[in-house]
């Protein structure tokens, strides 16, 4: 599923304001950073990582493996921080970004 323009623009005004909760290495992806990126997910539903490197394909190609093995969404790929989002079914009130900036939206 592809996200509305609005939706992505509501999306980075919540995230302008948010800090990078994971943060990847020159080792990449690996299954305890998956684990920790998609708990991440279930808790906060949109966070902001940020990705060590020079190599822009490098980069790129961590990003798209990143979004398909976590069922998330880029909504915003700048530099070497990205902004990702998946809903979840019942998200907690007092840990979901986006229901603490935007009144349940």
């Amino acid at each position: 599923m592809s996200l509305k323009s609005e939706d992505r623009k509501h999306y980075r005004s919540i995230g302008h304001h948010l800090k990078p909760i994971i943060l990847i290495g020159n080792a990449g992806l690996s299954e305890a950073v998956l684990t920790e990126i998609a708990r991440a997910l279930d808790d906060h539903e949109l966070i902001k990582i940020k990705i060590a490197g020079e190599d822009r394909e490098a980069r790129a190609a961590l990003i798209a493996e990143l979004v398909a093995a976590t069922g998330a969404e880029l909504v915003q790929s700048l530099g070497r921080t990205l902004l990702i989002v998946r809903r979840v079914a019942q998200p907690h009130p007092r840990l979901s970004n986006i229901l603490r900036h935007s009144g349940g939206a």
